[in-house]
């Protein structure tokens, strides 16, 4: 019984983790808009200029897009195969993140449920199994994870510097060879942080939703309330998890040049410099393109999910 809570979590994941791929790859450029030119080597101009007359330093605001504008400059500059970029990468991080956390659940779900109470388990003890499902399922998928934001990244980079890798399997080998095995674990921490908010929020409120819509008779069981709840649990994770997944970006994105400080000592100064240099709203980037694909994600992979239960019920 606890295989196939993993196989159904894992097909669910796949297919929706890959049919909201460029929303995904949207968000992520989003993210590292107005980072600091050090983070990227000196990518950009310094956003600063010197004027004729005087030497006053005055600074300029870089520009920053929504996510359509964002997308169609992807189109424009990359093609638009440019929007899949990475998307080996995605189907390797569901495999490993999204079946583990998936299945993990299902099995806690099955352990805790109090068949006192209609089977239901509380919420607390979801968001627990939630927490411990989401860890351990980071923990597995970190390499993918940061093959996946970098093959996302590495369009925005100017043509001599991007580390153009061929697939996820490339960019794991290269990584491992150039940078050490460690760095498939760079922002580790976070990841681990964001997927046990991420499925705490998610899976938990999913069920939680569910089970009160159907308690106060509002829908019956079926693709409304499928819909329906796994709207709402996709805005609730987006929300709890935005701040993490911005700063998870950036750590995984950063270039780290031999004898070289890093840009940033790790997630709490990443954060800390990216308040100071650009407010604590920047922890909400790429908030509409978050939303954008965690709610359409959470509906697909939820309603996936129950109707790949009930293709598997009598297995």
């Amino acid at each position: 019984m606890g295989v196939k809570g993993f196989v159904e979590g894992g097909i669910a994941s796949i297919i929706a983790g890959c049919s909201t791929h460029p929303l995904d790859l949207i968000k992520v450029r989003m993210q590292l808009q107005g980072e600091s030119p050090a983070s990227v080597q000196n990518l950009r101009p310094a956003l600063a200029f010197h004027t004729a007359t005087t030497n006053i330093h005055i600074p300029v605001a870089p520009t920053r897009v929504g996510p359509v504008s964002v997308g169609v400059k992807i189109i424009q500059q990359e093609g638009v195969k440019a929007l899949f970029s990475g998307v080996s990468a995605t189907m390797l991080r569901q495999t490993l993140y999204s079946t583990t956390r998936m299945g993990l659940y299902d099995m806690l779900k099955q352990k805790w449920s109090d068949p006192d109470n209609g089977s239901n388990m509380s919420l607390s003890r979801k968001i627990l199994a939630g927490l411990i499902a989401g860890g351990v399922g980071a923990a597995v998928g970190n390499p993918a994870d940061v093959a996946m934001v970098r093959m996302q990244a590495d369009g925005r980079l100017p043509l001599a510097q991007r580390r153009n890798y061929k697939s996820v399997v490339d960019a794991i080998t290269q990584m491992s060879k150039s940078e050490g095995v460690t760095s498939l674990w760079r922002g580790s921490s976070l990841t681990v942080n964001r997927a046990m908010l991420v499925t705490a929020s998610q899976l938990a409120s999913y069920d939680e939703f569910k089970e009160i819509i159907l308690a106060k008779g509002l829908m019956k069981d079926g693709l409304g309330t499928h819909v329906t709840a796994s709207f709402a649990a996709g805005f609730v994770a987006a929300v709890v998890s935005n701040p993490v997944d911005v700063i998870k970006t950036r750590v995984m994105n950063m270039k780290v040049e031999p004898g070289m400080a890093p840009p940033y000592n790790g997630a709490l100064d990443c954060a800390m410099k990216t308040i100071k240099a650009e407010g604590p709203m920047a922890l909400y980037k790429g908030f509409i393109p978050t939303i954008s694909r965690q709610g359409p994600f959470t509906i697909v992979l939820f309603v996936t999910l129950e109707q790949v239960r009930k293709l598997l019920k009598d297995f």
